[in-house]
């Protein structure tokens, strides 16, 4: 029996993550497959019991991965990251909720003849949208900064807003004095979050500045502290947890001089686990018979919900701000009901049938129609309908380079010949300049400040090449990159320093990215051959001059840069990968200048010369 159980949890975690990777793939959100998953797990095929394999510890394990996934979302909450949209933000908040509240209420009152009590605890949780589906969702459907920004703030700061309101609601339910006693509940909850919140983030913050912790105790004692937090403020004042741990996420990323990078990349990975395994579970809980006894009336309250509730919330709440007209339809349409409104629904729904509302018990089928209604419609359509608003960033495929020095900017028109897109960045101002002449996108300062994390735009671009004559800036750049654009695309060209460095001088490579072009290559020899006349040359492979006869025709005189796929996907060469180029490629070399004089007195048809002028 416990083995059986072992395997049940375990296999819970795999196939979330699996779902993960399934929606990476396909480029579709993981909420879409983690919702599948749990469906197909539970009412479809009966392999998982949520409530007999977790027992009492269900709702509280439940509860816990909430609040260390709105801990996380809170540590995202950057103050100056808001500037311009704060109005927008702000009324979504407030007016936004309202309005969603009192349409959805109404509209469950009216379809599904709910005494008012339960309609408006209904409404209440129709306000939650929440970090656990508005995450993967952005990851897919990458709207513009501006957009992303506001659906981002909306949906951390509605979890515990939405929760709160619910709780509200729902002591009102409850209350002998209705009037006296909801207005003690609010604000005691409220100052308890508030307060509990802001000893947490002080705490840390205070073991952080002075060191009191050692390094290897940062991630584990945070998660420990948040789970602490959360417990204790719920224990003093019912659901005051998810307001605490919110706010000492926000106010940790809001202190200068607290360092909290690792702890934010540990709760990222931490988060993914999370929400993948709550959805899973919850979705495992799901019981169709309710669904399905409720006919066309459910269908059309999700389309209140939906159709009329969201944006009628939106335009006026975004009424005068900043955002066009474009960017107003996209949020219109985007506003996915997730972890937060199913366990909340759950919960109460339990407690209101021991008071004796009948009607109490559609309140979780309903909430997860809502649920499986926006994740599945707006999941699927929100990539393609913000590219037909024009509201969606390009694909990342453009390159970030690091150097503006004369190699770099060889590289980079090569690059932007063939049309991608590359911003070039570099502490020296002559390097700067010049790549300016030439035209390119550009960032004057070091890309490892937080100058540069603030002001240096990096929409369309997905690689990076640290291509510097300093290997500790280059080091630098990949261990800073390496978590947004994935390992697989983070390279550097060596330089003469790490070429003869010994072992105990040398920089572990895993604080690097992969070599570019070679062992062999550094950034003098690419610097020397350059200067010397040397630049790069694209010739487009075909079946009777394949690769194998391209390096025949070149052999000890071709240093390969990158190669362009059939696909328009973007190869470098480098260690640890081995490209072997197709029919069809365009592969990017740099010839010394004695073989580009011979090919171009011959005038080779097959090439695509690439020169530049330094």
């Amino acid at each position: 029996m416990h083995e059986y159980t072992q395997v049940l949890l375990a296999a819970i975690g795999f196939i979330g993550i699996g779902c993960h990777w399934l929606a990476w793939r396909v480029k579709l959100p993981a909420i879409i497959f983690l919702l599948l998953a749990g469906i197909l797990a539970g009412p479809v095929t009966g392999l998982i019991h949520p409530d007999k394999l977790f027992g009492d510890l269900l709702f509280p394990f439940v509860s816990l991965g909430v609040a260390v996934i709105l801990f996380e979302g809170g540590l995202t909450l950057k103050l100056h990251e808001i500037k311009g949209l704060g109005s927008a933000v702000v009324n979504l908040l407030t007016l936004g909720v309202a309005l969603t509240w009192a349409i959805a209420a109404l509209g469950v009152k009216l379809l599904f003849g709910f005494p008012w009590e339960l309609a408006l605890l209904f409404g209440a949780l129709m306000t939650v949208t929440g970090p656990t589906v508005i995450k993967p969702l952005l990851k897919t459907m990458r709207p513009k900064s501006e957009i992303a920004k506001v659906l981002h703030w909306e949906g951390i700061i509605l979890d515990p807003v939405g929760a709160l309101l619910t709780v509200l609601v729902f002591q009102f339910i409850v209350a002998v004095q209705p009037g006296q006693a909801v207005s003690f509940t609010f604000f005691a909850m409220l100052a308890t979050g508030l307060l509990s919140g802001a000893v947490g983030a002080y705490m840390l913050a205070l073991l952080l500045r002075h060191h009191i912790l050692p390094h290897y105790l940062h991630n584990v004692f945070s998660l420990v502290l948040v789970l602490m937090i959360f417990a204790l403020s719920n224990s003093i004042n019912h659901e005051s947890g998810l307001l605490a741990v919110t706010l000492m996420g926000m106010m940790l990323a809001n202190m200068k001089g607290v360092d909290i990078e690792d702890i934010l990349f540990f709760k990222e990975s931490l988060s993914v686990l999370l929400i993948s395994v709550l959805f899973i579970v919850l979705a495992a809980r799901l019981e169709f018979a309710p669904l399905m006894g409720m006919g066309w009336a459910a269908l059309g309250l999700l389309a209140v919900i939906m159709f009329l509730a969201r944006p009628v919330s939106v335009l006026t709440s975004t009424l005068g701000t900043k955002l066009d007209w474009r960017a107003r339809m996209l949020l219109c349409w985007i506003a996915p009901r997730g972890i937060v409104a199913a366990s909340v629904s759950a919960l109460f729904a339990l407690r209101l049938e021991e008071l004796g509302y009948e009607e109490a018990s559609l309140l979780v089928p309903l909430t997860f129609l809502v649920i499986i209604g926006t994740v599945f419609l707006q999941g699927v359509s929100a990539r393609p309908l913000a590219r037909l608003l024009k509201v969606a960033e390009p694909e990342p495929d453009g390159v970030l380079i690091v150097g503006a020095n004369p190699v770099a900017r060889a590289i980079a028109r090569a690059l932007a010949k063939l049309d991608f897109p590359v911003k070039l960045a570099d502490t020296g101002w002559e390097n700067v300049r010049a790549a300016r002449m030439e035209g390119f996108d550009t960032y004057f300062g070091r890309v490892v400040s937080e100058h540069a994390d603030r002001h240096m735009e990096l929409v369309g671009i997905g690689k990076l090449l640290a291509m510097s004559p300093h290997s500790t800036l280059n080091a630098l750049a990949c261990i800073r990159f390496k978590p947004e654009f994935g390992s697989g695309n983070i390279f550097r060209l060596q330089t003469s320093e790490e070429e003869h460095a010994e072992d105990h001088k040398a920089v572990h490579p895993s604080f690097t990215g992969r070599k570019l072009f070679g062992e062999e290559i550094t950034h003098a020899k690419l610097a020397s051959l350059l200067s010397q006349g040397a630049d790069i040359h694209t010739t487009t492979l075909s079946d009777d001059f394949d690769f194998t006869r391209y390096w025949e025709k070149y052999q000890n005189h071709v240093i390969p840069i990158f190669a362009l796929d059939t696909q328009n996907k973007l190869h470098f060469f480098s260690t640890g990968e081995t490209l072997q180029p197709k029919p069809g490629w365009k592969i990017a070399s740099l010839l010394p200048a004695n073989v580009l004089e011979q090919l171009n007195s011959k005038g080779s048809a097959k090439s695509d010369h690439t020169k530049g002028t330094e």
